[in-house]
């Protein structure tokens, strides 16, 4: 049988079998390899993807369940890297290790649609599920508290030029 889904902006066409989970469609079938395996019981959030904008485990997501559904990982966030919390990500050095930071900024970017201004007690809920061995979560946490004031920021900045637009410049 053959599912259809979006991935980072493009239809996609895959015939396997119902039961097989999406990380293995992307990973095995699409090449895209930002999307870690590592519990395989979504547990640890090395898998992390969105799945209409929700984060969501592609371990434990079989593709029956994806039919006509828009799928993003890693590497949709920003082709180029140049997301808000991949370059908060640097900036904070945030990784150790590497391996579960994919799933880790997914998570995170779940996060920030939904608390823009994260307290540490938010953080701390919304990625708790998330895995790292290496223990980086103090790092992450700067990471995403960075990310939320740039683009705090830059939205001040859109804002006011807006306004500036609006009055003439005046």
């Amino acid at each position: 049988m053959t599912h259809s889904f979006r991935i980072n902006g493009r239809t996609v066409n895959t015939e396997v079998p119902l039961e097989t989970s999406l990380l293995w469609v992307i990973r095995d079938e699409l090449g895209l390899k930002g999307t870690k395996y590592s519990c395989g019981i979504g547990q640890c959030g090395a898998c992390t993807v969105h799945i209409d904008g929700v984060a969501t485990r592609a371990c434990i997501t079989p593709v029956a369940a994806i039919e006509n559904k828009d799928i993003t990982t890693i590497e949709g966030l920003d082709p180029d890297g140049e997301h808000v919390l991949q370059k908060a990500w640097i900036e904070a050095q945030a990784p150790q290790c590497g391996y579960c930071q994919s799933g880790q900024i997914m998570q995170a970017a779940s996060l920030l649609k939904t608390y823009p201004n994260p307290t540490d007690a938010q953080i701390d809920g919304v990625m708790d599920g998330n895995l790292c061995r290496c223990m980086a979560y103090i790092r992450i946490r700067k990471a995403i508290k960075l990310a939320a004031e740039q683009t705090s920021q830059i939205q001040q900045s859109t804002k006011a030029a807006s306004a500036a637009a609006k009055s003439g410049g005046r």
